[in-house]
């Protein structure tokens, strides 16, 4: 097993309450957690589907996919040295370590690993 999980999908949304209206009653995925109006995960199974707004949205307008690692680092050192790029070199928010990239192709990434408690 690598050292990356997939575990979260980031869509772009201008309006939080449409989205969310529209994952939980048309899709039936039921609402793990929400931030204001700029924020909310919603439980897609194995896979989170967060809905961000261009405040909280890594790279807004794009599909990006959050990748857990336990070094953030050396993921982000390791995509910039093998054709992809840094968007947000990495750093520590409240919660956790994260680094925003681009694969090879210009795919959104987000690396991310808790922070000690």
């Amino acid at each position: 097993m690598s050292g990356y999980d997939v575990r979260m999908v980031v869509l772009s949304t201008d309006n939080l309450d449409e989205s969310i209206q529209f994952y939980t009653e048309t899709l039936g995925m039921p609402l793990k957690f929400r931030d204001g109006t700029h924020f909310a995960a919603l439980d897609g199974g194995s896979i989170t589907i967060a809905l961000a707004t261009a405040v909280d949205h890594p790279m807004p307008g794009q599909v990006v996919v959050g990748i857990k690692t336990g070094d953030v680092d050396a993921a982000a050192q390791a995509v910039e040295a093998n054709g992809g790029g840094i968007v947000k070199v990495p750093y520590n928010d409240a919660h956790e370590r994260r680094a925003v990239a681009y694969d090879n192709k210009g795919n959104g990434l987000v690396f991310y690993s808790p922070l000690a408690q």
